[in-house]
């Protein structure tokens, strides 16, 4: 069974072309066709592009989007927020958590969002206790993932310490703690719980270097093989001096020289590198995994991105804490946080000319898929038929054709310029909002007012 969409412009691998079919069977693209008239059996839209990867997300968090922007004491900053996510965390029950990450993956979905590279930390019971299944709550991802109909990349964390040099974890950090065997268990009942789901894939992400030894660090690589290895590094000034004062190296220094970083690799933030470390991580074929939104939110810093491009680095976006949900936004800020540090103006368009949005956007398709393990991606035959469809009526569109929809999309457009969503085919966002919106607002309202209780 196969059906067919019509585009009267689509942005194709090798560019914008008119007149596009795609068909669609078995959730892929099986062919495409550019300049040809639209036959009566086709379903007719304006503008297609390809879904966005968010290649890091924790769906938990989205929950207490909000709450944390309450000035704290003197110094308030990711450490102190990360106390108050701690104590959020310890509310959750494996429903309420499929309910909040189901919200999460919907308005990924509206925001053009076809993938998602859930960053899984959260294992345990509230007491610490394992599950029944070891992966209980990687069941309620999938769970989420599977209403949705949003891709999942499922990335189990790997997370043993508090601090660098093997400290011993905190009360607070129970819920997500392993040791190696422990983890191996969990993945093995991880890859079960996604199957049924036809393309998802299950990676591994030791959490960060000071949440694992080294030791533990080669060991869970291992169990990865070809699949993706995501990592937190270098987000906080602290975390290099606190890295520096363990090992005499900052933190993308340590693990190039200790790891086998190549392209399986995404280095998650690596907000704080020397050039020479750039130009390294650059040279790895690692990504980069960009979150600006959050970064902002956290006050992280910014991303030597124009010298990593130029070297030939990868990278890609998502949508990490889940503060705002906005693929967009997190191309848009990328770009803006650039302009504000540097004086100019489009930045990330590497050569005069070249549009801004559809280079950012390009990237941003390619080293999230990367990241994500998708082979194949984009609008073409053999990818997954994940298409954008945007609204030629919205008025930030009018007018515009090529590179300029991509540039009115990211710079001058807010809600309603995606129209519909499909997922392998399957419709997901019609007119805006998720097929299951009004469902899964109600759940989601249900748990935030019992958690508040």
């Amino acid at each position: 069974m196969s059906n067919r969409l019509w585009f009267a412009q689509a942005l194709l691998p090798g560019g914008w072309e008119r007149d596009v079919r795609f068909t669609i069977a078995s959730g892929l693209i099986t062919q495409v066709e550019t300049g040809t008239s639209r036959a009566s059996e086709d379903e007719a839209h304006a503008i297609a592009i390809p879904g966005l990867p968010n290649l890091h997300s924790h769906a938990f968090q989205r929950a207490m989007a909000g709450l944390a922007e309450t000035r704290g004491p003197e110094n308030d900053s990711f450490w102190t927020w990360r106390e108050i996510m701690y104590r959020f965390v310890a509310r959750l029950d494996p429903g309420q958590f499929e309910a909040i990450a189901a919200m999460a993956f919907a308005e990924m979905l509206e925001s053009g969002s076809t993938r998602v590279g859930e960053f899984h930390y959260l294992h345990h019971a509230p007491d610490g206790t394992p599950y029944a299944d070891p992966a209980e709550m990687s069941v309620r991802v999938a769970a989420a993932a599977a209403l949705t109909g949003i891709g999942l990349t499922l990335l189990p964390v790997f997370y043993a310490h508090s601090a660098f040099g093997g400290a011993p974890p905190k009360p607070m950090q129970r819920r997500f703690i392993h040791d190696t065997e422990g983890f191996s268990r969990l993945l093995e009942s991880a890859r079960n719980s996604v199957s049924e789901l036809g393309d998802a894939i299950v990676g591994i992400a030791p959490h960060s270097l000071r949440a694992v030894t080294p030791d533990e660090l080669s060991r869970v690589a291992q169990f990865a093989g070809d699949a993706p290895i995501h990592i937190h590094v270098a987000e906080q000034t602290k975390e290099v001096e606190d890295c520096i004062a363990w090992s005499g190296r900052r933190p993308v220094q340590w693990l190039l020289d200790n790891a086998d970083v190549d392209g399986r690799w995404c280095l998650v933030h690596a907000t704080h590198m020397t050039a020479d470390e750039t130009h390294a991580l650059a040279r790895s074929k690692a990504v980069a995994g960009l979150c600006p939104i959050t970064e902002a939110n956290l006050g992280d810093g910014i991303f030597l991105a124009p010298e990593f491009i130029a070297g030939g680095g990868r990278f890609g976006v998502g949508s990490d804490s889940n503060v705002l949900i906005d693929a967009a936004e997190e191309l848009r800020l990328l770009e803006y946080g650039q302009r504000l540090t540097r004086g100019g103006r489009n930045i990330l368009a590497a050569v005069e000319g070249q549009s801004t949005g559809g280079s950012l956007y390009r990237a941003a398709l390619s080293g999230g898929a990367q990241a994500l393990g998708v082979r194949c991606a984009g609008l073409q035959t053999g990818a997954s038929a994940d298409i954008v469809s945007l609204n030629p009526r919205h008025p930030a569109l009018a007018g515009r054709n090529a590179d300029e929809i991509l540039d009115s999309l990211i710079f001058a457009a807010r809600g309603g310029a995606i129209d519909r969503v499909w997922r392998r085919g399957q419709i997901t966002v019609q007119n805006g909002h998720h097929i299951a919106r009004e469902r899964i607002v109600e759940r989601y309202r249900k748990v935030l007012a019992g958690i508040a209780a």
